[in-house]
């Protein structure tokens, strides 16, 4: 089992309606993240910077992140690009970070 973890950006005043998406996640993007190893995914805001961290458990070679050429992910971000920092191709702007401590 590995632990990912990675930062994005969210635009500000764009809270409410992240939260309402993810709320309403949709049901084959969920089973497509299960299918990939991701059994657990956890996202928290700070909201002085407005960045997200991202947490997720992963069984297999990758997470989330390595889902790209995916049609429903694609389908998510493009959904996703108006309330987010993205790259040219509508991804999230994410940086990968490095895990310095963990206590079982």
């Amino acid at each position: 089992m590995q632990r990912l973890a990675f930062k994005m950006k969210l635009n500000p005043g764009q809270k409410e309606a992240y939260i309402k998406r993810h709320n309403e996640l949709w049901p084959e993007l969920h089973a497509l993240l299960k299918e990939n190893g991701v059994s657990e995914y956890s996202i928290f805001l700070d909201e002085e910077t407005h960045t997200l961290f991202a947490f997720q458990k992963v069984t297999g070679a990758g997470g989330s992140q390595d889902l790209a050429s995916n049609e429903i992910v694609k389908k998510w971000w493009d959904f996703m690009a108006d309330i987010m920092e993205t790259n040219p191709d509508n991804s999230p702007v994410s940086v990968p970070l490095e895990e310095l401590f963990y206590m079982p």
